[in-house]
């Protein structure tokens, strides 16, 4: 059972409730995904899953962050990491798991990678590169709804560091600026561009530094505290909905895999495991929550066994479904057939 604060931390004061609940919420979408990614690799390792796996472990306090600030009318197009924050902005445990399997259910249809997943219809953008080709897209969607009159939307995208040197990234934080566009750029500084350290990829002491070129805003946070994440990200995302123009978030984690299923990840220096940024945000997030008596053993342990009972009926209910016919699919390029080629 979960109990009321006794001591809170002074920075609650005033705010307990409320900061309490999104606190325990954003844990249990952080349990949830955590189980989901564990089950995902296993799956890969025993040859169910064809296509790359990659898990956000060490990032989910930062991507749970990103959900629960948006809105429905928002737009989030997450990335390979963001299993958290796709399930707080409304992506099922079934969906993600279909979409995996290779399941015609999806919401993909059985069709692309397994991580090019989303809703568009509901502002969850499926990805078309991790290298920051999502801005201009989001930046997109941005726009139409300002030539529709639509206001009070905001768009998020994430990147890792080793994007921040791609022209993509360059193009679209600059058109954003430009436009006063209310896009969040939320960049989870892992130290390796896959297996490239931060020291050989830019030069200035953080990347939040970089805002001022661009004539943004800019907030850095430590992406290994949950309470840290949800205030710094509901803030910028507050910020761009009130028409203060684009943010970048900046956080320092460590990502605590591979690259990929598929990756030792030995390249990864020892020290920074064992410094601060190896810190795993899942156990520092129950660690402060407990101690602010918000939460305890026995919560942990019921709401992991919801979690892991979901996660397996999702599997068990995706492995029992018919693999997708190729004789059968309505290839259309665009989801309404009138306006696929080849039709008038």
């Amino acid at each position: 059972m979960v109990q009321a604060a006794l001591n809170p931390h002074p920075e609650t004061v005033g705010l307990a409730p409320a900061f309490r609940d999104t606190c325990l919420k954003a844990y249990r979408f952080m349990l949830l995904a955590r189980i989901l990614d564990d089950k995902l690799a296993s799956l890969y390792r025993a040859g169910k899953i064809h296509g790359g796996v990659f898990l956000g472990r060490g990032q989910e306090a930062l991507s749970v962050s990103i959900g629960l600030a948006l809105r429905p009318g928002d737009t989030f197009a997450p990335l390979i990491r963001d299993a958290a924050g796709r399930l707080a902005f409304g992506e099922t445990v079934l969906e993600a798991v279909r979409t995996y399997m290779g399941s015609p259910l999806g919401p993909m249809r059985a069709r692309d990678g397994n991580v090019h997943r989303g809703r568009p219809k509901d502002g969850l953008l499926p990805m078309i590169s991790h290298l920051g080709a999502m801005i201009s897209v989001v930046n997109g969607t941005l726009l139409a709804r300002r030539f529709r009159g639509i206001a009070g939307t905001v768009g998020v995208t994430c990147i890792g560091d080793g994007a921040t040197s791609t022209g993509a990234v360059h193009e679209g934080l600059n058109q954003a600026a430009v436009e006063k566009l209310p896009l969040v750029l939320v960049v989870a500084d892992n130290q390796y561009a896959y297996s490239t350290p931060t020291s050989r990829q830019f030069a200035c002491e953080s990347l939040a530094d970089r805002a001022i070129g661009y004539g943004v805003a800019s907030h850095s946070v430590d992406g290994t505290n949950l309470d840290a994440c949800l205030k710094t990200v509901g803030r910028a995302v507050d910020q761009a909905r009130a028409g203060q123009g684009p943010q970048l978030v900046v956080a320092k984690l460590l990502r605590l895999c591979g690259h990929g299923e598929h990756d030792d990840s030995s390249y990864i220096d020892p020290q920074l495991k064992s410094s601060p940024l190896g810190c795993d945000c899942l156990k520092v997030a129950e660690e402060n929550l407990t101690k602010q008596n918000w939460l305890n053993a026995e919560t942990v342990a019921a709401w992991r066994n919801e979690a892991a009972h979901k996660v397996e009926q999702a599997v068990a209910t995706a492995q029992r479904e018919a693999a997708p016919d190729p004789f059968k699919e309505n290839w259309c390029a665009l989801s309404t057939r009138h306006l696929s080629e080849g039709n008038e």
